[in-house]
């Protein structure tokens, strides 16, 4: 998962840019991906499925109130919520940026996936040399977003 942007509102030109900046942050990694599945929010232009086009990437806007055809994305923010958001106290907009960062970090580096059985997606970006709050018998702990979340490595 990829946070691309915060605002409290969106608008199509700003929804595009984010695209783009997505296109560019990702570089190569984004020419593996074959779809974009999208609902049909008027702040998706052409000019942003253009943006995705140009990659190479087919854009596939959703059905009419189908949550279903759109499943992943509607689990993604479902665990966000209950693992992270429900939990937090947001004050403002770079508050719930940094908060999200955090989680996502979190979800892309250390919680397990059962469709990955039971590993992150990015595995490789996890910091080996993080700080670790606790130790017993050869396994680290480190806490996050405040003690919400804790991580759990084995100690070299």
């Amino acid at each position: 998962m990829h946070l691309a942007g915060v605002t409290s509102h969106p608008t199509g030109a700003w929804v595009t840019q984010q695209a783009r900046n997505l296109v560019v942050t990702m570089g190569g990694a984004l020419s593996t991906r074959r779809f974009l599945i999208r609902d049909r929010d008027t702040k998706f232009t052409d000019t942003f499925d253009e943006v995705f086009r140009s990659e190479g990437i087919r854009v596939i806007r959703a059905p009419v109130r189908a949550p279903q055809a759109n499943a992943y994305a509607e689990r993604w923010v479902g665990t966000l919520r209950r693992e992270c958001l429900d939990w937090i106290l947001i004050l403002d907009r770079r508050n719930l940026e940094a908060v999200v960062r955090e989680y996502l970090e979190h979800y892309n580096t250390h919680r397990p996936h059962r469709g990955l059985d039971l590993r992150p997606p990015c595995p490789e970006l996890a910091e080996l040399g993080s700080t670790p709050v606790a130790r017993r018998q050869g396994v680290r702990r480190q806490d996050r977003l405040g003690g919400l979340i804790h991580e759990y490595t084995m100690a070299a």
